[in-house]
This record gives structure tokens, C-alpha cells and sequence, in this order.
């Protein structure tokens, strides 16, 4: 028989956290049991809107004392690979932001340790869940040859507006590279296979401590097709997002995340209908089916590591380039 409901721990209370958390209390197989966020006003806020669960600040606590079936983690990047691993010695199932890890290494002992574990993990890839990924795979077909994929990533401010968080700002684990591309490279593999990163052009400010504000890089695909990434921030131009696809009969282009745009062979592009779909709540029914035992459609931590592999070549961390 089904689980009544999971029971949540929730590491991490910040702007994703608290949107997880919002889908998980109205979700009928989740509910959120416990919160630890090392702001003490942030977990007990969460905590409370959630029915006055336990809160923390220290999440070692909350793994200790309260009886819980999985855990979500929303911290910064670099603190993943410890709190994983702990999470993952205690056997719960785990639900991770992205991207996976701050290094390749990190990500490739968290998956070892998620298997090691028998458990289910999974990673938040919204992309993945709305309705733009099955009306774009369905259109692959109408567009013939794909020739290429442009990514765009432009960005007025960094960090965005709504997400002023100065670990995003920072060299050492912040940056859109880390924080938005995770989405099209996840995409691109989702669609097409792995990426192989060719070549790639970092800016950054004179300030050391400061993240990249601009990548140009070229990459391709198993079979040749060439990829091209043109990412900036700092500019006066709006906050714009195009991943875009050109077949020899049509084009395929997803702006700002959910708008899809479609046109023919010598035609503009033009708006097309997308289902709307609740995509938290569809990784909540995936992540219930794959913790009772059955096939889901999840983005595991081998995917992860695979996209964690692209972002540190892009950063040039990496000296192997090649992505199988």
C-alpha cells in the first residue's frame, strides 16, 4: 500500500525553499514534518506556515530528532556535498536543488553516495515538469535536420532583482553559469544527448571575488551539431532568455522560460499554445511514484553530475572537455 503522506525536512528556507514549500502543503502526498535554515527567523516563519512543524538551525538536529521519509535541499551550491552526505548516511530519500554540487568532484561523491544509500534522489528542474518540454519534444519532428542551438542568457542585473543573495554575486559559487545555464544544459541533454564543451570565453570584473559577467562557448552535440552559448550581464538591455532551435524546415524558440515560438520553412516566428501545466506539483507525483517502488521521471544525480560536468568546462575547471 502507498504511503499516506511523506514526511518533508526541509534544509534550506530561502526563496526556493519557501516555493517547494508552498507546492509540498498543498500536495496530498507530502507534507512538510520539519524546517532548518541557519536563519532562525526564516525556518520558524516556515515552520509555522506549515502547521508549526520542528525548526532548526542546525540541520543535524533536525536530521536526529525528527522522523522524516526525504529531504529537500535549497542551500548555496557549496554546502550540498556535506549535508548530502549526511543526509544520505541517515538513508532518506533526497530532493536537491541546482546544480548538483560546486565541483565535479563533489557532485560525483554525492551520486556514489545517493547509490551506496539505495535511496531515491532527484533534482528540481522546473523546465523539465511545464508543459514547454513535451510541446517542444513533440515539435522536434516538424523541424526536420536540427543545424544548430543558440542559447541567450542576458541579464541587466546580477543578481536578478527578486533574488538578492550576495553568494550569487560571488566568484565561488555564484554567477548565471551556475544559477541559469544548469536549465538549458539539463534541456539540451534531456533533448538531444550529451554535450561536448569545445570552446569557452569567460568575463569577469577586476574585482576577484566577483562572478563572470559574460560567456561566449561553442559546443556540440554527439553528432556534430553545434551549440553555441552567448551569456552577459550588466547591460542596459532587459533581462532576456531565448534557447532556440534551427531545424532545416522550422524553428523552435523558448523565450523567458515559458513562451515557445514556432515558424515554418522562410516564415517569422510566431507565439504558440503551451499546456500549462503545476510543475512542482508534477515532481511531487514523480518523486512519490519513484519512493513507492515505481518507474518515474525524475532528473537523478547521474544527470546531475553529467550537467555539472558541462558547467565546470564552461568555467574552464575542467580539463577534459569531452562530456560523455
Amino acid at each position: 500500500m502507498d504511503q499516506v503522506k511523506w514526511n518533508v525536512g526541509v534544509i534550506g528556507a530561502g526563496v526556493m525553499g519557501e516555493r517547494m514549500m508552498n507546492a509540498i502543503r498543498t500536495h496530498e502526498k507530502f507534507r512538510v514534518a520539519a524546517v532548518s535554515d541557519v536563519s532562525a527567523e526564516r525556518a520558524q516563519e516556515a515552520a509555522q506556515k506549515s502547521g508549526d512543524v520542528p525548526w532548526y538551525t542546525d540541520y543535524k538536529e533536525l536530521l536526529k530528532k525528527v522522523e522524516l521519509d526525504v529531504i529537500y535541499l535549497a542551500v548555496p551550491p557549496k554546502f550540498h556535498h556535506a549535508i548530502a552526505l549526511d543526509v544520505l548516511a541517515h538513508k532518506k530519500h533526497l530532493l536537491c536543488e541546482k546544480p548538483l554540487a560546486n565541483s565535479l568532484t563533489e557532485a560525483q561523491e554525492m551520486l556514489e553516495a545517493a547509490n551506496d544509500a539505495g535511496v531515491v534522489h532527484a533534482m528540481n528542474f522546473p523546465l523539465f515538469y511545464q508543459g514547454i518540454f513535451p510541446e517542444l519534444s513533440r515539435r522536434l519532428d516538424e523541424i526536420g535536420d536540427v543545424r544548430r542551438i543558440d542559447i541567450l542568457t542576458h541579464f541587466h542585473q546580477w543578481p536578478r532583482p527578486w533574488q538578492q543573495t550576495p553568494w550569487l554575486a560571488g566568484r565561488e559559487q555564484g554567477g548565471f553559469i551556475r544559477e541559469v545555464l544548469p536549465h538549458f544544459t539539463h534541456l539540451t541533454y534531456a533533448l538531444f544527448g550529451d554535450l561536448h564543451v569545445v570552446r569557452s570565453e569567460l568575463d569577469y570584473p577586476a574585482d576577484p571575488a566577483l562572478c563572470e559577467t559574460g560567456v561566449s562557448a561553442f559546443l556540440r552535440l554527439p553528432d556534430g551539431t553545434p551549440v553555441t552559448i552567448n551569456g552577459l550581464a550588466g547591460i542596459a538591455h532587459e533581462e532576456h532568455l531565448d534557447y532556440r532551435v534551427y531545424g532545416s524546415k522550422g524553428t523552435l524558440s523558448v523565450v523567458n522560460w515559458s513562451n515557445l515560438f514556432v515558424g515554418g520553412h522562410g516564415e517569422a516566428l510566431v507565439p504558440a499554445e503551451v499546456p500549462q501545466q503545476d510543475r512542482l506539483s508534477l515532481l511531487l507525483d514523480e518523486l512519490s511514484i519513484a519512493m513507492n517502488g515505481g518507474d518515474a521521471r525524475l532528473v537523478t544525480f547521474e544527470t546531475g553530475v553529467k550537467v555539472q560536468q558541462v558547467l565546470e568546462a564552461l568555467l574552464g575547471h575542467e580539463k577534459v572537455h569531452y562530456i560523455k
